[in-house]
C-alpha cells in the first residue's frame, strides 16, 4: 500500500478563526465577530455555544473589546501569515486550505465594488504561498458572511443574497483566480440544520411563524443555486480550475442490529448525503423532496433554478471527518456530542475531552462509501483532534496522542486507496492552534504548531513546534511511507 505520487498533504484553517484584524482596512463585521466565548458553559453543550438572538448581536456590536469575542482577534494570522506559511513550508506542505472573509471584500455584502485592501491582502497571501510552492485550496464561504446580510435579510433565506454572493465570487475569481486551481464553495453546507446563524446568517426570531427549519431549507436552496452559478462562472473564466463541494461526513452506524435501528440509521445517513447529492448529480433526491413535503416544508424555486443545479455540478467531493456515532430508536440510549451534533454513544470507541468519539476505521468506510456513490475524486479537507496541550519549561509540547490519532487515520486512508478510492489529498484541521469553531476556545488545540494564547486572549502569540510538527514533516517527506 502507498499514497499516490503527487498526493496533496497539508492543513486547513478558516479566516474567521485565525486572521483577527476584524475591523481594520475596510473589513466589515461578520457573523463570526459576534460569536461569544462562554467560559461557564459545558464544552459539550453546543446548542448553548452557538445560540444567537438579535439582542445578543446588538450587545456584541456595542462591545468593541475582543475578550469574549475571540474570533475578532484569532491568532493574528492577518499580520503574521508570512511567519506561519514559512512554518508550513518547513513541514513540507503541498497544499494549504484557507478561506476568504466575505466581509473583508464586501464589508456589508451590498457594495457594488470590492474593497481593494481586502483583495490586496489575499493576493499577497496567495503570492507568498506560490513562492513557497504551496498549492492553495480556497473556500469561498466558511462561516463568515457579512453580519449586515444576516440582520437585514435574515441571511440566505432572502433570494437577494444569491446575487451578493455571486458578485463576491466573481471578485475573487477576477483578482485571485490566476493563483488558485482548487476552490470550494460552502464549508460543511449541511451544517445549516445544526447552526443556521453561523452557516447561513439565519436569526431564529426573524423566521416568524414559519419557523427556523423552514428558513433553513429555503436558505439551503439559495446556497445550492449560488454554488451552481459560481461553478459555471469559474469554468467560463478559468477552465483549468476545479470547484468542489464540502460535506460534514457524519458516519452513523446502527446501535444494534434491530431493524428499527437500521432503518433510523439509513434515514440519518441519507439526510447527511443529500447536500452533496445535489451538487454531484445536479438534482434533489426524490426521497428527500418527499420527506420535506411530508414535513410541510415547501422550497420556493425560481424559473431556471433546476437548470443551474444541473449545469453547475462539482468536479470533486471534499469532506470533513472527525468522528462517528450510532443511531437508535431507544429514547434512553446515551448520547454524546461530536462536531455540533448529538449521536448515540458507541461503547467500542474512545472519546476526546470534548466527547468526540475517535474512529479511524470510520474514515476508511466513509471514503469507500463516498467514492462508490459519487465516482468523483475525493479530498479530505478536515480531520484532527482537539486536545489540551501542555507546554514544558523548555518550550516543547509532547503530543504523542495527536501523532497516534493521525497515524491511525492515515493507515485507514492507505487501505481505502489500496481498495481503489481516488483520493486527491489531505488537509488536517488545523495545522496551527486557532479559535475553535463551536466553543470559541483557544484551549481546544488542534495544531502541529503551538500558539501562546489562552481562552481570554492572554499570551505572546509566539509560535512553537510541537513533537507532531516533526512527525508530520517526516510523513510528508516520505509521502506516507514512514509513519513511525
Amino acid at each position: 500500500m502507498s499514497f499516490p505520487e503527487g498526493f496533496l498533504w497539508g492543513g486547513a484553517v478558516a479566516a474567521n478563526q485565525v486572521e483577527g484584524a476584524w475591523n481594520i482596512e475596510g473589513k466589515g463585521p461578520s457573523v463570526a465577530d459576534v460569536a461569544t466565548y462562554k467560559p461557564n458553559a459545558d464544552v459539550k453543550d453546543y446548542k448553548t455555544h452557538v445560540s444567537i438572538s438579535m439582542e445578543a448581536i446588538e450587545k456584541a456590536m456595542k462591545d468593541t473589546d475582543d475578550t469574549y469575542y475571540p474570533k475578532r482577534r484569532g491568532i493574528d494570522f492577518y499580520h503574521r501569515y508570512k511567519e506561519d506559511l514559512a512554518l508550513l513550508a518547513e513541514m513540507g506542505f503541498k497544499v494549504f486550505r484557507l478561506s476568504i472573509a466575505w466581509s473583508r471584500i464586501f464589508p456589508t455584502g451590498e457594495e457594488k465594488e470590492p474593497n481593494e485592501e481586502g483583495l490586496a491582502f489575499y493576493e499577497d497571501l496567495l503570492k507568498e504561498m506560490r513562492r513557497l510552492n504551496i498549492e492553495p485550496l480556497v473556500t469561498l464561504s466558511h462561516y463568515e458572511m457579512p453580519l449586515h446580510l444576516a440582520t437585514k435579510y435574515n441571511g440566505w433565506t432572502d433570494r437577494r443574497v444569491v446575487e451578493y454572493f455571486v458578485r463576491f465570487a466573481k471578485a475573487c475569481f477576477d483578482r485571485l483566480g490566476k493563483y488558485v486551481k482548487y476552490w470550494l464553495n460552502f464549508n460543511e453546507v449541511d451544517s445549516i440544520i445544526r447552526h443556521s446563524f453561523i452557516t447561513a446568517g439565519i436569526v431564529p426570531e426573524l423566521c416568524g411563524e414559519k419557523g427556523e427549519p423552514a428558513c433553513c431549507y429555503q436558505a439551503l436552496h439559495h446556497q445550492l443555486v449560488a454554488a451552481g452559478m459560481a461553478a459555471r462562472m469559474l469554468r467560463e473564466q478559468w477552465p483549468e480550475a476545479q470547484m468542489g463541494c464540502m460535506l460534514t461526513k457524519l458516519m452513523t452506524y446502527p446501535r444494534t442490529c434491530a431493524p428499527e435501528d437500521v432503518a433510523a440509521t439509513q434515514k440519518k445517513n441519507l439526510e447527511n448525503m443529500f447536500y452533496a447529492d445535489v451538487q454531484v448529480f445536479g438534482e434533489y433526491p426524490r426521497m428527500i423532496l418527499r420527506d420535506l413535503e411530508k414535513r410541510g416544508f415547501e422550497i420556493r424555486m425560481e424559473p431556471g433554478d433546476l437548470e443551474i443545479l444541473k449545469e453547475g455540478t462539482v468536479d470533486f467531493v471534499s469532506f470533513s471527518y472527525y468522528m462517528s456515532m450510532t443511531e437508535s430508536v431507544d429514547p434512553n440510549a446515551e448520547r454524546t456530542p461530536g462536531n455540533t451534533v448529538l449521536g448515540v454513544k458507541n461503547p467500542y470507541l474512545e472519546s476526546s475531552d470534548w466527547g468526540w468519539q475517535v474512529d479511524p476505521v470510520g474514515l476508511r468506510i466513509s471514503l469507500i462509501e463516498l467514492y462508490d456513490r459519487y465516482k468523483k475524486p475525493l479530498f479530505i479537507v478536515e480531520n484532527g483532534i482537539g486536545a489540551k496541550d501542555t507546554m514544558e519549561t523548555d518550550g516543547s509540547v509532547h503530543d504523542t496522542y495527536r501523532i497516534e490519532y493521525f497515524r491511525r487515520h492515515f493507515r485507514e486512508m492507505e487501505k481505502a486507496i489500496d481498495d481503489g478510492v481516488e483520493l486527491m489529498g489531505y488537509t488536517s484541521w488545523a495545522p496551527i492552534d486557532l479559535i475553535s469553531a463551536s466553543t470559541n476556545q483557544m484551549s481546544k488545540r488542534y495544531g502541529f504548531i503551538y500558539v501562546d494564547q489562552d481562552d481570554m486572549g492572554n499570551g505572546t502569540l509566539k509560535r512553537s513546534r510541537k513533537d507532531s510538527f516533526y512527525w508530520y514533516q517526516k510523513v510528508i517527506r516520505t509521502n506516507g511511507a514512514d509513519m513511525d
